[in-house]
């Protein structure tokens, strides 16, 4: 039951990933290939072509990399909540991911430990642990699911956990937000805007704060979903 989940025990994140390369030109050929085959499965208009979906590839952990992962830690003493936020980005996806597996391993490889975050189970997660197999990395104890029972796998979703078991629609980390009256994360850029902002723009510190805040949002939603109060500003803090 949902007032029973101990929140201290729960590691929120997201992540913000972006085509492996700015251009679907830069493919490597035999990658332009396999992209070709994809986007033929990627909704289209009648004038898209492979070139023209590629921005839609980083949403693909074949043809995507990871840029950044936020995670966010909340404690109660006494009533008393404090959330910290800590951020492994840069452009080297493969220490991204060795430093987030450090966290994993050392402070969240217990029987209690659970991960969390919006439609993390479709996306994030699946995206994380493609990732680290390509990367060459062992999976931690939280992401290999191999031989698990459902019951087992330490993964909560704040979208999955709204659908009551309604799968027809997605519903977005902003309308949820709004519903419950947290403050929005989407005050600046949308995940739409990554990739641009990264390639482009190469501005990775604001995709980083961008990520924050939403890793922030995921754990006030949970509060909502418990009935409890939201983590006031002055403490919240990133480390």
């Amino acid at each position: 039951m949902l007032e029973l989940l101990n929140l201290d025990n729960v590691l929120f994140l997201d992540i913000e990933t972006v085509p492996m390369c700015a251009e679907y030109d830069q493919l490597p050929e035999i990658y332009k290939k396999h992209w070709n085959r994809k986007s033929d499965f990627i909704p289209r208009r009648p004038e898209d072509t492979p070139q023209t979906l590629y921005s839609k590839a980083g949403i693909f952990a074949e043809f995507g990399k990871i840029i950044c992962i936020s995670v966010g830690t909340l404690k109660t003493i006494d009533s008393k909540k404090s959330f910290k936020i800590k951020s492994f980005y840069g452009h080297d996806e493969k220490k991204i991911l060795e430093d987030f597996v450090a966290l994993l391993n050392t402070s969240y490889n217990k029987k209690e430990n659970m991960l969390c975050g919006h439609n993390a189970k479709e996306f994030d997660i699946p995206f994380i642990s493609r990732r680290m197999l390509i990367n060459g990395i062992k999976l931690p104890m939280l992401l290999d699911l191999a031989g698990k029972k459902p019951w087992e796998v330490g993964h909560l979703d704040t979208m999955e956990l709204w659908k009551f078991g309604d799968y027809k629609n997605y519903t977005s980390l902003e309308m949820l937000a709004t519903l419950f009256d947290i403050p929005t994360p989407k005050d600046d850029i949308a995940g739409s805007d990554v990739s641009r902002v990264y390639w482009e723009e190469k501005d990775l510190e604001r995709i980083m704060k961008y990520c924050q805040k939403d890793v922030l949002t995921v754990a006030q939603l949970m509060l909502k979903y418990q009935g409890k109060p939201l983590i006031s500003d002055e403490d919240v803090k990133t480390v």
